[in-house]
């Protein structure tokens, strides 16, 4: 595993390099956010582990311009900021992940193997089904020529079921592509989101692109409903 650490806290900095390379772990250390944003779009890093609160430009930045630029390298967020709209702005913004400071070595690793695990398979310009459009690289969402907004969680989930349009998807499979694969979570979370999703891209619009297949899961039509 080839990982890129942006943090500009040079103890914490240098205890989680030595730990990754006592796990076999390749890593490079940037510490400020123009360095850190370089060598991320110009090396070839199988995760990145980033700070928000950097010199020169923060981890927002440095990620949104990321994934503007076509790099899709999963992103872990390590910071200190521990509000729960600090966690949605990095999800929004394209974050894969979010763990706070401080963290547990253990569960740092375990998520960064689940990452790595995970990949970063290239994405399209734009996905669709009928008038329902996502872009993953500015993270909008547009049902029938008008806006929606999503939170991280449920652009996510989105994603993944236009990725995967017309194929039934399971609790399980959706659990495990949205959400922390290495945190035991309860299923009916799943539903929870539906329902929110629903209620953004299909009943304002009269349109039922989000399908319950009994007994099996949810797909999502290709025709977007």
């Amino acid at each position: 595993m080839k990982v890129l650490l942006v943090e500009d806290e040079a103890r914490l900095a240098d205890t989680v390099r030595r730990g990754l390379v006592a796990e076999g772990a390749t890593v490079d250390v940037a510490a400020d956010g123009p360095s850190g944003f370089a060598r991320a779009r110009d090396g070839s890093y199988d995760v990145l582990v980033l700070d928000l609160m950097l010199p020169g430009r923060n981890g927002y930045e440095v990620c949104r311009d990321l994934r503007a630029a076509g790099v899709w390298t999963p992103v872990l967020v390590l910071s200190a900021k521990d509000g729960e709209y600090d966690q949605v702005d990095a999800f929004d913004l394209g974050a894969d992940d979010y763990l706070t400071k401080p963290f547990s070595f253990p569960v740092l690793l375990a998520r960064l193997r689940a990452l790595h695990r995970r990949g970063a398979p290239e994405r399209p310009v734009v996905l669709r089904a009928g008038d329902l459009v996502l872009d993953p690289g500015t993270r909008r969402v547009h049902r029938a020529g008008q806006p929606v907004t999503l939170t991280g969680r449920e652009f996510a989930l989105l994603e993944h079921l236009l990725r995967h349009r017309d194929e039934v998807l399971s609790k399980p499979d959706l659990l495990h592509a949205v959400w922390d694969p290495t945190v035991v979570t309860d299923p009916n979370v799943v539903e929870v989101y539906i329902r929110y999703l629903r209620k953004k891209i299909d009943v304002p619009y009269g349109r039922n692109a989000i399908q319950t297949v009994r007994g099996a899961g949810y797909r999502l039509a290709a025709d977007g409903g």
